[in-house]
């Protein structure tokens, strides 16, 4: 197993997978560094999500172990951390995209629902566009 050093419970790709971030902190994360353009610590924390201080921290810890995220230093500032997805992490693109269809179809949210229709239609480029702005390290958010 690529990035971890625990055994996992089953065999099962999906148990190993939930394991790995299958916690609702996690896909938040992954969430905000792949949509929203969010790249420290003080981002992720106030992001309104209400995560604790040491929760986050042992998110990010857990996501840098497990090969989906990176930290760097930040250029401007070595006191910094910068928080990337490594390809591992860019390839749940398509995964957190169709579990936000999914929610927003199927769950009482606060999604637009319209917006919601029309980021379905348009899967693909959307897919794209967040890859290529991965690729680029663009942060600025995602507009759909």
């Amino acid at each position: 197993m690529e990035g971890s050093n625990s055994k996992p419970r089953s065999g099962c790709p999906l148990s190993i997978a939930l394991e790995r971030f299958g916690d609702r902190w996690s896909l938040l994360i992954i969430r905000d560094l792949m949509v929203r353009g969010y790249r420290t610590f003080k981002q992720f924390q106030e992001s309104g999500e209400g995560i604790a201080t040491n929760v986050l921290a042992a998110r990010l810890r857990k996501l840098e172990a497990t090969g989906i995220m990176v930290s760097e230093r930040d250029g401007s500032d070595g006191r910094r951390l910068n928080y990337r997805l490594t390809e591992k992490g860019i390839e749940l693109a398509p995964i957190l995209l169709d579990l936000l269809i999914w929610a927003a179809r199927h769950e009482k949210t606060g999604a637009n629902c319209g917006l919601i229709e029309n980021m379905a239609a348009k899967r693909d480029e959307l897919l794209i566009e967040v890859r290529q702005r991965w690729q680029d390290r663009d942060p600025t958010p995602l507009l759909f």
